[in-house]
């Protein structure tokens, strides 16, 4: 912009604008959307114990156990309650932040642009990014990975000024880049693809004719000290990945794939991509202009896109991978070039540009957030609110697959009421189930079972005994098809109920002996 006067006097004021905004958006009502299936995993693990996570989790788990220990680490001090698991995302989308707008400053004083103006459209953007606030709300890595990917980012960007500078490698801001590597491999078993990212963005900032030995040298200890560290966590996802190859619930589709794979990036409209696309390239064309710039724009750009489209690449090819919400991080080094995007100038008006795509797309972003504040994936709270008055004594839930009992009991459990459940065959995870089973899911502690070993259940006198059984279902086209098991408990039974939204399907089979005529 031709001026940054209201940028020099309100600087702070605004600063703390967005901070509130961005606080709203990540934590207004995070107490009233139940825990999904996904979450619930999470917490459950959590609860479970150290031995359970680090020896019992790798057996069924294609991600690393670190994430759930994390939880669990934090839920010790802050309680096990919905809002307790739900503030550690709290914690770390809030802490990316500051760690964001240092990056944007180092890249604005890189590119020669006013350094408040684009760590202010650059925080804006982030405040209200829609993918990036909803996955901030989850019970999952993501917002830790967000906050590990915004730390390697502008560890990067000082390495950049480091090199620049003729400063050696070795230093703060390299053992920032390799704490940020190795975390990122462990938070998620798609890590590698954002460490490979990382090798190559360092590898395009270091200045690698300028090396000197003692430089090589590090350079190669840090590769092996990262490498090292992951080793575990490698074993673990070749462990799990021949079960995922062969059966996953995932199904990858080229249909709108260009659309659901910028959706990370800006959201889900064409006139917020439009927007995103303007100040994405007018904020590579400012770094383009400086030639110590160039370098950083490669590494922004392997950054932002190379672990989407590895992932792209595999689902392809190998087996399904690709989900938005995995690849969230991405949007940070894509939002450091949106936001450097505003000081973009080039004439009188040359401004106008990149404030009107900056306006449009922050606008549009604040009213999706807005509009989706509480749309849970799931609505458990609504299906025990259906049950509770038609759930009597003696009555039980039996959870098939068994990770139904997941959202079910936490759901049951926020809401004070005793439902008591059954996972069939037995409660996550069914590492050694009866012969003839199989796993739909790729996941070993999932197991579908056979209609022999379903009768089997059906037919057992503590089955029998039970007044109304209320069988939970999720999918049950995918993990109970024909309705084998549904048909199995329904002998000698009356249908007496059924709520059925999205996955979650409740059949109530009311024992004949027991209903009116």
């Amino acid at each position: 912009m031709t001026s940054s006067a209201p940028a020099r006097f309100l600087f702070w004021p605004l600063l703390l604008a967005i901070a509130l905004l961005a606080l709203w958006a990540r934590g207004w009502g995070i107490w009233l959307e139940p825990m999904w299936l996904d979450e619930a995993y999470s917490a459950y693990a959590a609860a479970q114990g150290w031995d359970f996570l680090w020896h019992v989790v790798p057996r069924y788990e294609t991600h690393p156990p670190f994430y759930y220990s994390l939880l669990r680490a934090w839920t010790l001090l802050a309680g096990d309650g919905l809002v307790a698991h739900r503030l550690l995302g709290l914690v770390c989308g809030m802490l990316s932040l500051p760690l964001i707008g240092l990056a944007a400053a180092r890249l604005a004083r890189i590119a020669g642009a006013d350094c408040r103006l684009v760590v202010l459209a650059t925080l804006l953007l982030v405040a209200v990014s829609p993918v990036v606030v909803e996955m901030t709300r989850e019970i999952r890595p993501y917002p830790a990975m967000i906050l590990t990917y915004a730390g390697a980012c502008l560890a990067l960007l000082h390495l950049a000024e480091r090199r620049e500078a003729g400063l050696p490698l070795f230093g703060r801001a390299y053992l920032a880049y390799l704490g940020c590597t190795g975390l990122i491999l462990w938070l998620h078993n798609l890590g590698p693809l954002y460490a490979a990212a990382l090798g190559l963005a360092l590898l395009c900032v270091i200045r690698l004719r300028r090396m000197a030995k003692a430089d090589w040298l590090w350079l190669a200890a840090g590769g092996l000290l990262v490498l090292a560290i992951w080793l575990p966590a490698l074993f673990i996802l070749l462990d799990q990945a021949p079960e995922w190859i062969k059966a996953t619930w995932l199904h990858f589709s080229t249909r709108d794939l260009w659309r659901r794979a910028t959706m990370l990036y800006t959201g889900p409209r064409d006139d917020m991509r439009a927007a995103a696309a303007i100040l994405l390239l007018l904020g590579g064309a400012l770094l383009w202009r400086v030639p110590r710039g160039r370098p950083l724009l490669a590494a922004l750009a392997i950054l932002a896109f190379l672990p989407l489209l590895l992932s792209l690449l595999i689902s392809a090819t190998i087996t399904p991978v690709f989900i938005v919400r995995t690849m969230t991080a991405l949007a940070t080094p894509a939002l450091l070039l949106m936001g450097l995007g505003i000081g973009w100038s080039r004439g009188r008006f040359g401004w106008l540009l990149p404030a009107a795509a900056l306006g449009w797309l922050a606008i549009a972003q604040f009213g999706m957030v807005a509009a989706t504040r509480a749309h849970p994936q799931g609505d458990w709270y609504r299906a025990v609110a259906w049950l509770q008055p038609r759930f009597e004594r003696g009555d039980q839930v039996f959870a098939y697959p068994n990770e139904g009992a997941l959202p079910f009991d936490r759901a049951a459990r926020d809401r004070g009421l005793a439902m008591p459940s059954r996972p069939i065959p037995t409660a996550i995870p069914t590492l050694n189930p009866p012969p003839g089973s199989w796993y739909v899911s790729g996941s070993r502690g999932v197991p579908s079972l056979d209609r022999a070993h379903l009768r089997l259940i059906a037919q057992e006198p503590a089955t029998r005994a039970v007044p109304t059984i209320w069988l939970l279902r999720l999918g049950p086209w995918a993990y109970d098809k024909g309705d084998v098991f549904l048909e199995e408990l329904s002998r000698g039974r009356v249908e007496v109920g059924r709520y059925r939204e999205g996955p979650i399907d409740i059949v109530g089979l009311r024992r004949a002996d027991l209903t009116p005529e």
